[in-house]
Formats: C-alpha cells, structure tokens, sequence
C-alpha cells in the first residue's frame, strides 16, 4: 500500500510541480512530512542537502532519497527500499514525459498566439513563488539553529547567507566558489 501511496503522491508532485526541482521542494516537504509524516523534518533538510551535492536535477534526487527514507522509515529491508526509490523517481518524472509528448507538436504550432503567451506570462509570478517558498523552507531551525538555543550557530548562519546571497546576486562570484567559501567559512567558524 505505501508503494501506490508513495507513486500517488510524486506522480501528483510531478504534474503541480511548476519551477523545476527548487519549486518542487515546498510541495515535496509539504507531502512527505507534514501530510504522510513519511519524513521527520530534519530527514528532509538532510535529503534537500544531499539532493544538491549528488549530480543531477535537484527535484529527481530529492524524490529517490526520500522514496528511499519513506520505504526503509516505515520497516522494510534495502531491496525494498531501493524499490521505493525507483518508485518515486519515476512517479515525479512521468507527468514531465507524458505531458511533454503530448504538448510539444501542440506548442511548437501556437507558441507564438496570444492565449500560450498570456499561459506562461502567468506561469511566470508562480514559478518566482515556488522558489521563494523553497528558499524560505529551508531557512529553518535545523539549518540556521535559533538565537536563543545557539546564537553563534544563528548569526553566522545569517551572515553567511546574505553574503552568499550578495556575492551571488551582486557580485557575480560564481556559485560554485561562493559554496567552496560558505563550506570552508562554516567550517572555521562553527567547528
């Protein structure tokens, strides 16, 4: 039963899941933890973690390690929970392939009508919304500690967001040296 549920739950990830794999984490966090309570909270910021080191698209890993946490949480054994894996990975990615097979001929007749114009200028504000709401998931007591359970944890946590948020956004340094920097800056100051 929690293999259909855990489909159910990721093909209807798949198909909602506007933005891209950043969007998809709030409705992934939402589905996985707070609704099934498949996940604990800070089993998903550790998933949201490893999603973003590991290669590959940031929606598609989150749902094969949560399959993977979801299945082995519940008592199953690792071919099982591999199976949970697989289940998830490929509920989340089949809405994308059905729905890119149906629409592309479709798309690539009207794409410049008013109607699909005014579809996507209104896709637009949501994707921006999804990945605010990503962002804001993860700004949360596991990965920034509390002023009054750990200030020092907290304020450089703070710090080192706006200043990878400034260096990124203003300053242009490349993502990946701002990670390096962050990592090696956490390191030093929270070790």
């Amino acid at each position: 039963m929690i293999f259909l549920d855990l489909f159910i739950t990721f093909f209807k990830i798949g198909l909602f899941g506007f933005g891209g794999g950043y969007g998809m984490l709030s409705l992934i966090q939402h589905e996985t933890v707070e609704r099934t309570h498949w996940l604990s909270t800070a089993e998903f910021t550790d998933i949201v973690a490893i999603s973003q080191m590991t290669p590959g698209p940031i929606g598609i890993n989150s749902a094969t390690y949560c399959g993977y946490t979801a299945i082995h949480n519940a008592g199953y054994g690792e071919p099982m929970a591999v199976l949970g894996s697989a289940t998830a990975t490929l509920a989340l990615v089949l809405p994308s392939l059905i729905l890119m097979i149906l629409i592309s001929r479709m798309f690539m007749k009207y794409m410049n009508t008013r109607p699909v114009r005014s579809v996507f200028a209104g896709l637009r504000p949501a994707v921006v919304g999804l990945l605010a709401a990503a962002t804001l998931l993860l700004c949360n007591a596991e990965n920034f500690s509390t002023p009054t359970e750990n200030p020092w944890q907290f304020f450089i946590s703070v710090a080192l967001f706006a200043a990878t948020a400034y260096g990124t956004g203003y300053l242009k340094i490349n993502p990946i040296r701002m990670i390096c920097y962050a990592a090696f800056a956490g390191l030093l100051l929270l070790y």
